[in-house]
């Protein structure tokens, strides 16, 4: 998707809608004595379109995780609201939040810790159907060879009755995946889908999930750290920092023109085998995030900033400038 097809988005290409979202979590002394909150999430509006897939990249700790889940309906929003095909997750009860959890799949980091050591893969890919009301047997069975074929577990009669030790790294998050994809959802949130992988799968993975996405018109959104991929399985980049999105653009224009000085500084962390960005790779600012429980003053990256302005990034939290169309970043540098 282009700067200007975005430009011409409507409301009916939006799928998802953040709206000033914030996620704390309330920190307890002795179980009951209130000593602070931890901003996982502290202030952020976006949307994600139909069709497209996103990527959410950031260091550990950044809230990307946390955001994920508010997403899934696993954690309530302290402020804000999320809108999911024009319904606000708030306003759902108990059964249109379990009719929502259908419309929504979800990739977990360590395929291994997310399916259940004591379920074959047919019982794995039948307990979601099942959950969500489809008591023909026979359909089930269905949609589990459907699932299994798209996800190149071939043939799927191989796989059915084998538990998650049996399979390898790569042959679990397929598993994953496909659970994922049982219901037929319209979003699947992917959450570092593989970082636990060996290298050698993880190209294998990643465009496996690029052409489900594309073949069934998903929303996907990658939450990720790494940088150095997303140039080919992502349309648009969230850059994520201390519970807030610090820059935001179509993932060529970020990667090639980045704005903000923390995407930047993410940029030359990269690993590269070229001796002459030695120096390049040497401007990484230092430190570490800053603390979710008392974040600074102003823009929070100020205390790492190497070209921070005194009296003005320490004071005054940045709004979203547009340094280039269709390109957003949340610095005082892009002010005039």
């Amino acid at each position: 998707m282009t700067a200007m097809q975005a430009d011409r988005m409507t409301g009916e290409d939006v799928l998802l809608s953040v709206q000033d979202l914030q996620v704390w979590f309330e920190l307890r002394q002795w179980g009951f004595l209130r000593v602070g909150s931890v901003r996982a999430v502290d202030g952020i509006t976006l949307d994600l379109r139909r069709g497209e897939a996103v990527a959410f990249v950031g260091e550990s700790g950044c809230g990307k995780s946390s955001l994920a889940k508010t997403l899934l309906g696993l954690h309530r929003p302290t402020r804000g609201q999320v809108v999911f095909d024009g319904q606000s997750l708030g306003a759902l009860d108990r059964a249109g939040l379990k009719d929502y959890r259908a419309r929504v799949g979800y990739v977990q980091q360590d395929p291994y810790g997310a399916l259940p050591p004591f379920m074959d893969v047919r019982r794995l890919l039948h307990e979601p159907l099942i959950i969500h009301g489809i008591r023909d047997r026979a359909e089930r069975e269905r949609r589990v060879h459907q699932v299994l074929e798209e996800v190149r577990l071939t043939p799927p009669a191989e796989y059915l009755g084998k538990f998650p030790h049996q399979l390898s790294g790569g042959q679990q998050q397929r598993v994953v995946i496909a659970r994922a994809l049982i219901l037929n959802p319209q979003l699947i949130i992917a959450d570092e889908p593989v970082s636990m992988l060996d290298a050698s799968v993880r190209v294998e993975v990643l465009n496996l999930l690029r052409r489900i996405q594309q073949e069934h018109n998903l929303t996907l959104a990658f939450i990720t750290h790494d940088l150095s991929t997303v140039r080919h399985y992502a349309e648009r980049i969230f850059v994520m920092y201390a519970g807030r999105v610090v820059e935001q653009a179509q993932v060529d224009a970020l990667l090639d023109h980045p704005q903000h000085p923390y995407t930047q500084a993410l940029l030359a962390a990269l690993s590269d085998p070229d001796a002459a960005n030695a120096r390049r790779q040497a401007e990484i600012p230092p430190g570490e995030p800053p603390s979710l429980i008392n974040p600074p003053a102003g823009c929070r990256f100020h205390p790492r900033c190497p070209r921070v302005m005194a009296g003005i990034c320490d004071v005054d939290e940045p709004p979203d400038f547009e340094p280039r169309s269709g390109h957003r970043s949340a610095c005082w540098l892009h002010r005039h």
